[in-house]
């Protein structure tokens, strides 16, 4: 069995936990497989039962990832379209897509399970932006932002080839079931259940007394405008600067194109998580 190996960015995985992982690794057999930049931070070089490769592994059987959302969110793009799930260990601050919380700071039973197979998955599906090159894939959301400075975003939106609104706002937010909890959530928007079919769209500090947000139905294609003349405004995949979208350009976003597969403990579910993540942060 080959494991792919991907960690939090800063530094909150430390060199026990790592230990812990290779020492269920050996006893199972399993090989760890890191891209270049994840070796580096803990410092692993290729030998028995460890491979270092440039790139993320697409050979492997499972990822194992320990951070938060944001990292999580990489490896379920990365293993994109593939069957290779995600067994996710909340080394972050929220984690609400993580399996499970390292119990006490031990990760070992977390290894164990991903390693040995323990664990269910559901598909998850994102949001595709297509364009020149490969595809944005978001599992989270894909957000239209007015520039740093500058005026009020000018945004129009229309579905199904209908133009449904045109919004003056700080910007304008689309989020899948999984990402309704982020971004979306914070607007105010509706959390979707995970399993619904369908996205949502809502409005970042919009100049109106009627934009509201909007459940939109999996066929629908989404195309947003921007209505500018003169400023651009941001695009953005999963929280991160994508592209531009130009003034008077316009670009489209269809659902459920894309499926990565997110493991699960067996007899979890989103309310169960819902109620953990967010009835915790309340406290």
């Amino acid at each position: 069995m080959r494991a792919a190996l991907v960690t939090h960015r800063g530094g909150r995985v430390g060199p026990e936990v790592i230990e812990d992982l290779l020492a269920v690794a050996r006893a199972d057999g399993v090989t760890l497989c890191l891209d270049a930049p994840n070796a580096d931070r803990h410092g692993l070089r290729e030998r028995e039962g460890i491979v270092v490769c440039e790139e993320r592994p697409s050979d492997v059987d499972v990822c194992v990832v320990l951070g938060g959302d944001g990292t999580i969110l990489s490896a379920l793009r990365d293993y994109a379209d593939s069957d290779v799930p995600v067994f996710a260990v909340n080394y972050g601050e929220v984690g609400f897509l993580a399996t499970m919380d390292p119990p006490d700071g031990d990760a070992r039973a977390g290894f164990e399970r991903a390693l040995r197979g323990d664990f269910e998955t559901m598909a998850m599906p994102s949001i595709t932006l297509n364009g020149t090159g490969a595809p944005w894939r978001a599992f989270n959301d894909i957000s239209v932002h007015r520039q740093a400075g500058r005026r009020v975003a000018d945004l129009a939106y229309a579905l199904g080839g209908e133009e449904i609104g045109r919004v003056r706002c700080d910007g304008l937010v689309v989020s899948t079931p999984a990402g309704s909890t982020g971004y979306n959530l914070a607007n105010g928007g509706p959390v979707l259940a995970w399993g619904v079919e369908g996205f949502v769209v809502s409005f970042i500090a919009p100049h109106s007394f009627t934009a509201r947000a909007l459940v939109v139905a999996p066929g629908d294609a989404l195309t947003i405008s921007n209505a500018s003349d003169e400023d651009e405004a941001e695009v953005h995949v999963d929280g991160r600067p994508a592209r531009r979208l130009r003034p008077s350009g316009s670009m489209t976003l269809h659902f459920g194109q894309s499926h990565a597969q997110l493991a699960q403990l067996p007899g979890a579910s989103f309310y169960h998580r819902l109620r953990e993540r967010f009835g915790r942060l309340a406290r």
